[in-house]
């Protein structure tokens, strides 16, 4: 999107921009101001018509036709700026006039953007989402509920309520003021009996969960508050568990128990078995452009989500655009040796549908010599093994996605993931429509 502040105009002009939907109204008030001086004329019997009409015959009839109509459109176009200047002068008084052509020009176009359903959880999703506002206002971030760690675990322990950790990121990044309220949610207590170790964003969403009676409504009252773009649903109001069953046998309860275990993951399910879905979910999944699975841990954040049998079905019966993000390294304790192909077998797997992906997004940059805390966690790049991932008839499309670090971290970026995701999705549309997809 072009930023309208840099092109050099009058800045009154600036109302003018196409989009707005501004100069209609204008032109609206224009036309009822001529209407009601025309009938205050007639009702005075001045009649306005026949003497303006006598009055142009005799210009007519002495001055030439195209200095007449230069002067009446000069005439009357300085009029209406003039009038047009005085109201914006008197309305906007004390308010920055950029801030709030941007505002509108922005809100204008992005809520025409695509219909967007994010799915995971964890610092992936929130990652995702800030860029991905930038795109469309059309969002919908669906959480996963399986996290049993932390100060979300506590409260989910002592009140009987969904974690609220996940969320409170979500709604962190989606917020218009993103700085502040990212500072305010994530604030936690270092001090305090029964408050130390708590965030500021859980404790406001169990006061808000109390106050409404659950937490899809405290959900909605916060992103009301904080003005968020798009909205935040869980998966499931179901006290949805997670249970880890190894390779070696063991099986593992509890979302922060499964890393610790360093074990080989054979399935993940939930306890209870069939979780039911939020019925709002189905229905974004339903409407969707766009369906995003990822980045993030791969079976405490994304797969949970497939776990619940009606989303999945759902996502594999979507006529929308489909992109996994893989993760960029593996993650210890989770997904050690792990490919790309394997992230993607454990997903279809999980999920009991093939069609749940039509395309893979990888990272295709590193830095050249990676930290040292990657190799003393053995967190290594994730290989992309391209011959398995094609046999499984998804597209590879790769593009730089990491921030630049001299430090050699490798953290996704927020507006590359959300570029490069939303590149391919313009671009599977127009392949689709001319009958090819992907390469």
């Amino acid at each position: 999107m072009k930023d309208f502040r840099n092109i050099k105009m009058p800045k009154d002009a600036g109302w003018l921009i196409p989009g707005l939907q501004i100069k209609r109204w204008f032109a609206l008030i224009l036309f009822g101001t001529v209407l009601m001086t025309l009938g205050v004329l007639i009702i005075v019997d001045v009649r306005p018509i026949f003497y303006l009409m006598e009055f142009v015959k005799k210009v007519a009839m002495n001055v030439s036709t195209e200095w007449v109509a230069f002067a009446v459109v000069m005439f009357g176009a300085a009029i209406f700026f003039k009038g047009w200047q005085k109201t914006n002068l008197s309305m906007l008084e004390g308010i920055d006039n950029d801030a709030v052509l941007e505002s509108l020009y922005r809100k204008r176009k992005l809520n025409r953007g695509p219909k967007v359903v994010a799915i995971g959880g964890g610092t992936g999703l929130s990652m995702l989402l800030k860029g991905i506002k930038n795109i469309t206002n059309n969002i919908t971030a669906v959480v996963t509920v399986g996290d049993d760690g932390g100060s979300s675990g506590r409260l989910r322990e002592e009140m009987g309520i969904l974690p609220p950790g996940d969320i409170r990121n979500c709604i962190a990044a989606l917020a218009d003021d993103e700085d502040l309220v990212t500072k305010l949610f994530q604030y936690r207590f270092k001090s305090g009996e029964g408050l130390e170790g708590h965030s500021f964003g859980n404790l406001f969403l169990t006061a808000l969960c109390s106050i409404t009676g659950n937490m899809v409504r405290a959900v909605q009252e916060s992103s009301n508050v904080l003005s968020i773009r798009g909205r935040v649903l869980p998966s499931t109001l179901d006290d949805m568990k997670l249970v880890a069953e190894l390779e070696d046998g063991r099986v593992i309860h509890g979302e922060s128990n499964i890393p610790e275990a360093h074990g080989k993951i054979k399935r993940l399910f939930t306890d209870p078995k069939k979780c039911k879905a939020l019925p709002e979910v189905i229905t974004a999944i339903k409407n969707a452009d766009l369906i995003i699975l990822g980045p993030g841990s791969l079976y405490t954040s994304v797969t949970p989500n497939l776990l619940i049998p009606e989303i999945s079905e759902e996502i594999a019966k979507s006529k929308a655009k489909k992109i996994y993000v893989c993760n960029i390294m593996t993650q210890p304790g989770e997904t050690d040796n792990y490919s790309v192909s394997d992230h993607l077998n454990a997903l279809i797997k999980h999920a009991g549908y093939k069609n749940i992906i039509d395309a893979v997004l990888v990272n295709d940059y590193l830095p050249e010599k990676l930290a040292d805390k990657y190799q003393l966690a053995n967190s290594y790049p994730v290989k992309l093994d391209f011959e398995n991932v094609k046999k499984m008839d998804v597209k590879i499309f790769s593009k730089k996605l990491i921030e630049d670090s001299r430090e050699g971290l490798v953290r996704h970026s927020s507006h590359r993931v959300a570029r490069a995701v939303y590149y391919w999705y313009r671009r599977s549309q127009k392949m689709g429509k001319n009958g090819i997809f992907g390469q």
